[in-house]
Formats: C-alpha cells, sequence, structure tokens
C-alpha cells in the first residue's frame, strides 16, 4: 500500500561515503553515488539526476535480459499515473545496473528530461508541458480515488477478474506443443499484450486499496485523535482469499497422506523427486498425484519462487515444490484451521479494539463504514498476487519456454530456457530468420555475465537523493526514506531494519537462499532471507521470527507476518549478510532490531 502520510525529514550532514558525493549545504540535494569500481554504472541523459532504487521487492537476483524488456511491472506505470492525475509523479521507469533492477519515478516537471527502455526500444518518459499540472490535477485525484475506493470491488468481482480469468483460460487451452514459430510469435505479442492489461489492472486495484485506507486512517484520526499504525496492520489482515485457498489444498493433501500408511510410506523419501517416483511405483501413490498433486498444479500453480523473473521453473512445470511443501506440513504438524481461526480472531479484536471507546451513534457509523470498505479491499492483496505476480508473469514464461523448445528441436538453440538471455526484438528477429541472430554466443556470453551478477552485492540506491525524491509514496514499500537516513548499528552484534510485526522472539537463525532450501528449515527457527514473495508462504507455518533485507512495513514479508502472528523485522539490507545458519538470535519485531546473541 502507499502510504501518503510517510515524508522524508531533511537531517544532519552525514559522513561521507566511498563513491559517494554529498552537497547537503543546499538542502535539496541529500547525497548522490555515480559509481565506482566496485559497482560502475553506465549513465544515459537524464538517469544520474533521479534517485534509483534497488528493485530487492520483486527482484533480488539479476535479472535475464528478456525480463528486463517485457516482464516488468514498470512498464504500465506511465498508464497509472496519467489515468489518476497524480501530482507527485508522471512515470516510473527502470534501469538494469550490473544485472540488478534499479527503479525510479519521474515528478511531473516539464524541464526533466530522461532516457530509458522499454521493449528493448529508446523509452522517453511523457511528463506534463504545462509547468502548473502538478498543482492543478491533485484535485482530481481526490476528487475520483473515493470513487475508486466504493465501487472497485464491485468492478474486480463482476468485470476486471472474469477479464482475468477469460485471458488465463486462452493462453492455458492454447496447444503450444502443436503451434509452429510463426502461431507462437504471434501467441506472444498476445501474451505480452495480457500482461500489460493485467498490469493495469493491478495498478487500479492498487490505488483503489490506497483510497481505502487512506480514508479509513482520516475518520480514525477524526473520530479517535490519533492512528495506531499497529493496529491498522492487523486490519489489513485477508481471512478468505486464494492464498488461503491454496494452503487448504496443500493441508488437504498432507492430512490425506497423514491417514494413509501406503502414503506416508513414499513421502519418506528423501527429496522430493524420490517421493515422485515412490508414488508413481504404487497406485494409490498414482492416484494421489492424479487426484491431487495435478489438479494442484493446474489451479495453483502458475508461481515460482520469484516471480519477477522469467528464471524460475513454475510449481505448474515442476511439482516438486508442491510435495515440499505437503512433506513440509507432515513433519510440522500444520492445523490450517486452527491458524486461519487465529488469523480471524484476532482480526475481530482488532475491530473490537478500533470501535471501543466510540460511543457517539454518528461517530460510530462513520467509522464502521470507513472500516467496512477497507476490510473488503484486504483479500485484494493476496489475490492480485496470485492472479497477477503470480499467474501473469508465470504463463508469459511458459509461452517463452515453449517457443525456445521450437527452437531446441530445431537444433537452433541448446535449451528452452536460452530464449531468456536473448531480448525481445533478438528473439522476434531470431525467430523469423536464424541467420539474422548469432544467439548461441549471446547466450552464452549473457549467461556468463548474470552468473557474474551474483556475487556483485548491489547498493540500495544509487543517482540523486533530494528530499523530493524520498517522499514519493511508494518509496516506503522499500523502506526509504527511513532507510536513507538510518545510521549504522553502533554495536557489531546488532541489525537494524523495519518493525515489520510486532513481538519478540529468539531462537537459532536458518538463512535460506531460495525454497530450494525450504527443507531444511525446521520448526521453531528464525528464517534469514533476501525477501518473501507468495510462493514462501508454506515456511510461516513453522518458523518463529522472520527477518529480510528487503521490504517495508506494508511489504510482503511484514503483512503475512503480522497475519500469521510471528515477530519479523525487514528491510535490514544486510541480514543475509551478517548472520549465518544457526546462530542464536533475538528478534525484536516492536523495535526493528536484531541482535545476534552468539
Amino acid at each position: 500500500m502507499i502510504d501518503d502520510g510517510v515524508r522524508p525529514v531533511l537531517g544532519s550532514p552525514r559522513k561521507r561515503r566511498k563513491g559517494t558525493e554529498m552537497a547537503v549545504a543546499s538542502g535539496e540535494i541529500l547525497g548522490s553515488f555515480y559509481g565506482d569500481e566496485e559497482f560502475p554504472i553506465e549513465w544515459a541523459e537524464g538517469e544520474r539526476e533521479l534517485f534509483w532504487i534497488f528493485d530487492d521487492l520483486h527482484c533480488p537476483n539479476p535479472v535475464t535480459p528478456l525480463f528486463f524488456d517485457i516482464g516488468g511491472w514498470w512498464l504500465t506505470c506511465d498508464h497509472m499515473f496519467r489515468r489518476f492525475g497524480t501530482p507527485f509523479a508522471c512515470d516510473w521507469i527502470a534501469k538494469c545496473i550490473n544485472g540488478y533492477v534499479y527503479t525510479a519515478a519521474i515528478p511531473a516537471d516539464p524541464g526533466l528530461h530522461a532516457e530509458a527502455t522499454e521493449y528493448n526500444a529508446r523509452y522517453v518518459p511523457r511528463v506534463p508541458r504545462d509547468p502548473s499540472t502538478p498543482e492543478r490535477i491533485g484535485a482530481y485525484m481526490g476528487a475520483v480515488l473515493p470513487h475508486y475506493a466504493a465501487n472497485f470491488l464491485d468492478w474486480w468481482r463482476e468485470r476486471l477478474r472474469p477479464e482475468i480469468e477469460r485471458n488465463f483460460a486462452y493462453l492455458d487451452g492454447y496447444d503450444m506443443e502443436a503451434a509452429d514459430l510463426v502461431e507462437l510469435a504471434v501467441l506472444l505479442e498476445d501474451a505480452i499484450d495480457i500482461h500489460d492489461r493485467h498490469w493495469k489492472i493491478h495498478w487500479m486495484l492498487n490505488f483503489a486499496q490506497f483510497s481505502s485506507t487512506l480514508a479509513l486512517n482520516a475518520t480514525i484520526e477524526e473520530v479517535k485523535g490519533g492512528v495506531d499504525a499497529g493496529l491498522v496492520g492487523r486490519l489489513q489482515s485477508s481471512v478468505s482469499d486464494r492464498n488461503w485457498d491454496s494452503i487448504e489444498a496443500l493441508w488437504r493433501m498432507k492430512e490425506e497422506v497423514a491417514g494413509d500408511a501406503e502414503l506416508r510410506e513414499a513421502f519418506r523419501g528423501e527429496t522430493a523427486g524420490d517421493v515422485l517416483r515412490l508414488l508413481d511405483e504404487t497406485e494409490r501413490g498414482r492416484r494421489f498425484v492424479s487426484e491431487r498433486v495435478d489438479p494442484y498444479r493446474r489451479e495453483y500453480g502458475y508461481k515460482a519462487i520469484w516471480s519477477h523473473e522469467f528464471g524460475f521453473p513454475t510449481w505448474n512445470e515442476n511439482p516438486a515444490p508442491i510435495v515440499e511443501a505437503v512433506r513440509g506440513y507432515l513433519e510440522s504438524g500444520y492445523d490450517y484451521p486452527s491458524t486461519l481461526a487465529g488469523v480471524r480472531d484476532d482480526l475481530e479484536r482488532a475491530v473490537e479494539e478500533l470501535m471501543d471507546g466510540v460511543s457517539d451513534e454518528p461517530s460510530r457509523q462513520k467509522l464502521q463504514g470507513a472500516l467496512d470498505l477497507s476490510l473488503g479491499m484486504n483479500p485484494l492483496t493476496p489475490d492480485h498476487h496470485f492472479f497477477i505476480d503470480q499467474g501473469t508473469n508465470a504463463r508469459l514464461r511458459i509461452v517463452l519456454v515453449a517457443i525456445g523448445r521450437k527452437l531446441t528441436e530445431a537444433g537452433l538453440l541448446d535449451d528452452a530456457e536460452d530464449v531468456l538471455y536473448l531480448q525481445y526484438n533478438e528473439l522476434r528477429a531470431f525467430m523469423a530468420d536464424p541467420e539474422s541472430v548469432e544467439a548461441r554466443g549471446l547466450v552464452s556470453e549473457r549467461r556468463d555475465e548474470r552468473e557474474r551478477a551474483f556475487t556483485i552485492r548491489p547498493r540500495e540506491w544509487v543517482g540523486t537523493a533530494t528530499e523530493e525524491a524520498l517522499g514519493f509514496p511508494y518509496a516506503t514499500l522499500w523502506g526509504f526514506p527511513e532507510k536513507f537516513h538510518r545510521e549504522p548499528p553502533a554495536k557489531k552484534d546488532e541489525v537494524h531494519g523495519l518493525a515489520g510485526s510486532p513481538g519478540v522472539i529468539e531462537g537459532p537463525a536458518r538463512r535460506v537462499a531460495s525454497l530450494d532450501e525450504a527443507d531444511k528449515v525446521m520448526e521453531g527457527e528464525i528464517l534469514v532471507c533476501q525477501m518473501t514473495n507468495p510462493a514462501w508462504v508454506v515456511l510461516f507455518t513453522k518458523i518463529a521470527g522472520l527477518v529480510t533485507d528487503a521490504g517495508g512495513v506494508a511489504s510482503h514479508p511484514a503483512v503475512v507476518a503480522r497475519e500469521f502472528g510471528i515477530p519479523a523485522v525487514v528491510g535490514t539490507s544486510d541480514a543475509t549478510a551478517r548472520i549465518k545458519t544457526g546462530d542464536r538470535v533475538r528478534v525484536n519485531g516492536a523495535t526493528g532490531v536484531v541482535d545476534i546473541l552468539s
């Protein structure tokens, strides 16, 4: 969610960092970083003047060239800002630096001119011609946002979600194996158009949620005289959405396995591959796969460990993560009904706490109306992840891999996923005329570049930091402006981040780089990772606490940790570099401090 109430405060001058130019004396530029030997940067016209944030929220790993060209969430942001008439920005662009995605908001300033790249082509962000537009257009946004908040749920149920599901049915029903390259080339353009449309819906949903939350906060302030951020966070929990549906389906599989000796024996296999092989050896096991695992793949499998990248297989393509999730539920004795009941009970208590003391009937009705509108929006957070971040991106990947298989079968590439290392127009030219692109050489070179990028630790931000840039409302999702102003910890055994979910917990740390290591996470451990997304939710059923490098107080790890009642510190930047598996740590989710005890 956007928190328009967060604005940066000019701090005192800070020590100059290596490779950083400081110009705090003017009161305008707070800091700048334009590259150094360890993190070199090439700049195009107008880029240095912008504030670029490392997108570890969505893309914590180096990205493939094709994802950067056609898969990014930023590709429809000009539409978002135009549609809503935002006075604080008119576009949002991306730059690939040393393999990592950085994004910058474009202020609605007619004097600004910046270069960008979209769809493998030069792109110049649109800015208003009239300098008075930002001042005047804010009234338009203020007028329409409440209308979105009041009506979006109906639009979503009656028009937008059915549209998304029709698009999915078209892509899922297409016989890609029987199609030739020309047909797949056209299908790719359809998939790109669908991706574009779904992300436009995403921004409509996002702004509708923003408006309802803004209205609730304003009403609480008016009626009760103050807003408790922790209470508002609890009021954003969802108890009925596609994420819970997915968890319930996994839990039902776990219950079936737990009650069947033959299935339990198969699930004793050391790896997911072993389990699947053992299941395939018996009639009961094959029936479990056909009646449970395969339907789950088709309904919930359009997701990957990292949804914002084409380079990770989906659960639909590879059922191993499904098996690992069920096995994890078996080992932990996960109880879905009691977990959901706990979330529902906490939500009900939060509602009671909010309404407590409001005896004046008009005020009570006004607060209840704002609350009901906000509560109705809660399922849209996990649902938009399911349908858009996960489902839409996954289907675009599947089309690309189908193209890759055709090219591999024709002897033009060595692996189906090699297509991901071509740029958008290179791929299209290659499909039409294989002689026009030296694909194998490009793929080899770019695979090596991406591997090298994994050895680089990306900076949190680059470019020019100003008060206005740090005040961009969406920057709070990445933990700004707090991250920018945060001083290094005074103690070497402390890690500082943002208070993601209240509570204090002490226990052994488990550093996890990917869901491939999910089976190593033990009951009661503190999960330390770069970032989480809905594919990671299975781990929340057995961890005692959470620490992430990325994210803000409204990001996925913070929201889900609050739903599960797990203390969490998010947005630390360097927890995975400083905490190792086996370290005993204390996580204080109220202060945002992690103590490394031993």
